[in-house]
């Protein structure tokens, strides 16, 4: 039940061959201009789908499906997927173009719809916030993520973070096999539990709430 609920978070079928979805975006109605884009770092590919480096894409589809967003479409070299999370229209987006290139991606998001790094938020793997820990925070460094530093260095620093622990592993020649491992099956549990809590608590993040979401996920994830 709860791997076919996981397996259900990856809607959208990755692209099987190196690179990114191509053409077609010019000619894609949008049904409303989104106020925020809400950015999930992870690697397209099956592959990758359950790499504790790719939780940031669970975490925007966790939020599509709790929020019934429309279906997903190929767009800004990505998929991009439009719905309201309470009064607020937001656009979430998963780059195609591998982690260390998600700038571009959401560069392209932005420009298209003339929005700033303010309206940004970014969904990523932590590695100094203990597993299934989540907090968020605007600005700050990289703290070596290449996905964070690609989107930096496409739409500058002030952008909003939500830091999705993964944990460290200990040393640091163990760091890149811990990024890139799969969640173990004794992990899965308390994955979906602050997927869903995430998920659960967006509305108080569409709302600039950021205390009032670390607080509330935090409450669900205390049982």
């Amino acid at each position: 039940m709860l791997l076919s609920w996981l397996g259900s978070l990856f809607g959208v079928k990755p692209v099987g061959v190196p690179g990114q979805p191509q053409g077609g975006e010019e000619a894609i109605s949008w049904e409303f201009e989104p106020v925020q884009i809400w950015v999930g770092l992870g690697n397209p590919g099956t592959r990758y789908a359950m790499h504790r480096h790719n939780v940031g894409f669970m975490a925007v589809d966790a939020i599509a499906s709790v929020h019934d967003f429309e279906p997903p479409k190929k767009a800004f070299q990505g998929w991009a997927q439009q719905g309201r999370i309470g009064s607020t229209r937001i656009l979430l987006l998963k780059p195609a173009t591998y982690m260390n290139d998600s700038g571009r991606s959401v560069r392209a998001a932005a420009d298209f719809f003339k929005l700033d790094e303010s309206a940004v938020t970014v969904f990523h793997d932590e590695l100094d916030l203990a597993p299934f820990k989540v907090k968020v925070k605007t600005g700050g460094g990289t703290a070596g993520h290449n996905g964070l530093r690609s989107t930096e260095a496409h739409i500058g620093n002030a952008f909003r973070r939500v830091r999705l622990g993964i944990g460290h592993p200990g040393h640091k020649d163990r760091v890149t096999g811990h990024v890139l491992g799969n969640y173990a099956k004794a992990e899965q549990d308390a994955l979906a539990d602050m997927l869903g809590a995430v998920a659960a608590e967006a509305e108080w993040l569409a709302k600039g709430d950021d205390a009032r979401f670390m607080n509330e996920v935090a409450l669900r994830l205390q049982d």
